[in-house]
């Protein structure tokens, strides 16, 4: 048996067209799941940290060193900040003298399950949106580990499938974007499908073909239209967006035109916010620390910045930015942010303002965002977004009929508005946010 899989940046789902009907792959109680994977693993207890004479002394020599940058700062307080530097490097040094790896994928938990669990536990890995780093430059053991930990999540889905439907599920048609992210061009693309296929055979299946995202949102929709159309699909997900230009409906099979390609979505967006809004309370733009240390913060998906930003050290920044920055470093502190910020983006497609809580890294901060504010850390996104339309429209040379928008990040009244703008006289249809990608893909995988 052949399904679709749709392997987002943001959320998995998987389908199949079985006795002629589509039927989504269930997990647990969802249609999707959160692209993340947790791992737990054996870490050092810090109920078993004791101050032992040679790491008091390393308590009182950082007290000392910031006690001469931060002489207004209270002894309890630098006393504090000294001893969760020397806890902190005691974790990692234990941690490493038992050389835990990730590799290790017993008992692993997927989607939201997987990040609570990495935020209750305070250790283990979460690796959040592996796809994200296909097409980036991987040293062989970074690469290893990605493929397999995007071979568990292939796995999960094909032995969930296999389940529900009661056959063995063997093949697969997975969407990929246009365009991926990637450093390294065309040849990243090439990469990032390289490891995809590497990844689908050590998970199961035996056979697998690709196809693209806009491309299979158009399939689906094409089955919805009775007279045939020209139509402009929309497909603006988590990690990249994508426009194809394609002829659709009527009995005629569904013929694309052309396709065009964003490695851009509604991450950066999520990524905006962080940076725009939370991190001038870290002290971006005010302290003195280099600015690509709070892009490292931000980019919870990008595990090599992830590692930059938790090796740096803040204890000698001015207060109140050292102390917030060091909690920040702490395990699950920039995902929880992200989080926020996601959060936060969600909300301002309705309300005018929205508040996030920052208590896990000060008791009291909080930090509240308005439409405004979104507006400044949506811009760069938008104006990308904007030119691509332009670019398709320009392309395309005539007015389509309809404009079909699809994909997770397309609920947001901000990027619609953006799309109709450029297509006024094209009549918008809204297709399934979460959805429309991976129907297609299991007629595809029927065909």
């Amino acid at each position: 048996m052949r399904i679709g899989i749709d392997f987002g940046t943001s959320y998995s789902a998987a389908a199949a067209i079985v006795d002629g009907r589509l039927e989504l792959v269930r997990f647990g109680e969802t249609k999707q799941f959160r692209t993340a994977v947790f791992f737990p693993e054996q870490v050092p207890d810090p109920a078993d940290f004791e101050l032992t004479p040679a790491l008091a002394a390393q308590v009182e020599s950082i007290v000392r060193s910031s006690r001469m940058q931060q002489g207004h700062a209270s002894e309890a307080l630098l006393r504090r900040d000294a001893l969760r530097v020397v806890r902190r490097q005691w974790m990692e040094e234990q941690t490493r003298a038992g050389a835990v790896s990730i590799t290790d994928f017993q008992h692993a938990l997927f989607g939201d399950e997987a990040v609570d669990a990495y935020l209750d536990e305070g250790g283990g890995h979460l690796v959040e949106s592996p796809k994200s780093m296909l097409g980036y430059r991987l040293d062989p053991p970074v690469r290893q580990v990605i493929v397999n930990i995007a071979a568990h999540i292939l796995e999960h889905i094909r032995l969930t499938a296999t389940r529900q439907f009661g056959v063995p599920v063997r093949g697969a048609v997975i969407g990929r974007p246009v365009e991926f992210r990637s450093s390294m061009g065309e040849a990243g693309g090439a990469q990032a499908l390289e490891l995809l296929r590497e990844a689908a055979a050590i998970a199961g299946f035996d056979e697998v073909a690709f196809l693209e995202e806009p491309a299979a949102a158009a399939m689906h929709y094409h089955l919805e239209l009775a007279e045939r159309r020209r139509t402009l699909i929309v497909d603006i997900g988590g990690g990249t967006t994508d426009v194809a230009y394609a002829e659709l409906g009527g009995d005629e099979a569904p013929l694309i035109h052309r396709s065009w390609g964003l490695p851009k979505g509604g991450s950066d967006l999520d990524l905006g916010v962080n940076l725009h809004s939370f991190m001038p309370h870290f002290g971006r733009e005010a302290a003195v620390v280099p600015a690509h240390h709070f892009v490292e913060a931000a980019s919870v998906y990008i595990l090599p910045k992830q590692r930059e930003f938790r090796r740096q050290n803040y204890r000698l920044v001015e207060e109140p930015f050292g102390s917030r920055l060091r909690a920040l470093q702490e395990p699950g502190a920039t995902t929880r942010l992200n989080r926020l910020g996601e959060r936060i983006k969600i909300e301002l497609g309705t309300a005018l303002r929205s508040t996030a809580a920052l208590d896990f890294i000060e008791g009291g901060l909080a930090v509240a965002v308005g439409q405004g504010d979104f507006a400044l850390a949506a811009e760069d996104f938008m104006a990308r977004l904007r030119r691509l339309l332009e670019q398709a429209r320009g392309d395309i040379g005539a007015v389509p009929a309809t404009v079909f928008l699809t994909g997770g990040s397309s609920r947001s009244p901000h990027l619609q508005a953006a799309v109709c703008e450029c297509f006024p006289e094209s009549a918008l249809v809204e297709g399934d946010p979460s959805l429309g990608v991976v129907s297609g893909l299991a007629v595809a995988a029927c065909a």
